[in-house]
């Protein structure tokens, strides 16, 4: 069977909103704070990098022998101990497949040991961990799901490297589909201002760690001293990784153009309120007849959100679900 026959087979469950959440912050506060951090234990692996640093990756149990692998992205300024990392391990586990989370250079508790970091468009490092999976695990059918910042790299990693991905299915969830609108939406409006404030406090205290690594490569100072996302991309993510300023930044790390290129089963969950976006973000038209793409766009859901349940006290979370559920159907045999 085809992946393309496969691809079409899957069918997204209804999201429905918990009655007790309104409106696009509700939603997306509610899936930080209501999401358990209870999670499965996890054996971490270190490994070296072509440019003398480290990466940590954090294996679930194995569920069955040779499972198929799913390797796990978080988001900005996240690690594989964020709640929804926690469940989406879970939820693999469930339906027989291995989580591997990837924690992006100096996200996994422990700075990173060169002045780079990572970034929306820094596809070399997961590509780098991908051939390590093949490698140690031959035979092994690999799936992927990148959560925010994670989704962007997953999806442009994917379209840069259509004819051999290495990954053979894949799930996207609150992908920043406009960079540009994205940091604009997390520069204004209060409630876009307290998020962008909330990234750039755990931004700042590695700029703190690295300062000695950082001096003489970006101007620190005024690095500390930015008071949006796009002034700290300004400041450091740009100049650090070869990008002229943070415009070209965004407009060589955005996912759109490289999503028409996508060679494999890849499932995006989107709300269309998510409060990080500006409104129409959604690739509605790139999806539409794409042969691997298949959308999961609800009207509501927030930001890593997606709560559903009839009652405060025994949430439900649709999108670790049906992320997991594709993943199952797309990886495993038969």
């Amino acid at each position: 069977m085809s992946a393309q026959v496969v691809q079409t087979r899957f069918v997204p469950a209804r999201f429905r909103p918990a009655w007790w959440l309104r409106g696009r912050h509700a939603q997306t506060l509610a899936g930080k704070y209501l999401r358990s951090g209870r999670g499965l234990p996890l054996e971490r692996r270190r490994v070296g990098t072509p440019d003398a640093d480290f990466l940590d990756l954090d294996f679930a149990p194995e569920p069955a022998a040779r499972a198929p692998l799913v390797l796990l992205l978080h988001g900005l300024e996240g690690s594989t101990q964020r709640e929804y990392m926690s469940l989406m391990f879970r939820e693999l586990f469930d339906r027989g497949l291995r989580g591997v989370g990837m924690n992006f250079r100096g996200c996994g508790g422990e700075p990173n040991r060169l002045p780079r970091a990572y970034h929306s468009g820094e596809t070399g490092d997961l590509a780098h961990v991908i051939a390590d999976l093949r490698r140690s695990r031959p035979g092994r059918r690999i799936g992927a799901a990148g959560f925010s910042l994670g989704g962007n790299v997953l999806l442009k990693y994917l379209g840069e490297r259509r004819d051999a991905p290495g990954i053979d299915a894949a799930v996207a969830v609150s992908v920043p589909f406009d960079l540009p609108g994205s940091a604009e939406r997390l520069s204004n409006g209060v409630m876009g201002r307290a998020y962008g404030a909330y990234f750039l406090r755990s931004l700042r205290r590695k700029v703190h760690e690295k300062r000695h690594l950082l001096n003489g490569e970006v101007d620190v100072d005024r690095t500390l001293a930015a008071r949006t996302l796009k002034d700290f991309d300004d400041a450091l993510t740009a100049p650090l990784h070869g990008f002229a300023d943070a415009d070209d930044y965004y407009a060589r790390a955005d996912v759109r153009r490289h999503l028409a290129h996508i060679g494999v089963p890849a499932l995006l969950i989107q709300a269309r309120d998510d409060p990080f976006l500006p409104r129409g973000a959604t690739p509605d038209a790139i999806v539409a007849g794409h042969p691997y793409l298949r959308a999961a766009f609800t009207d509501r859901g927030g930001h890593l959100g997606f709560v559903e349940g009839e009652l405060p006290w025994r949430p439900r979370f649709w999108a670790e679900r049906e992320a997991a559920r594709f993943l199952a159907q797309e990886l495993r045999p038969g």
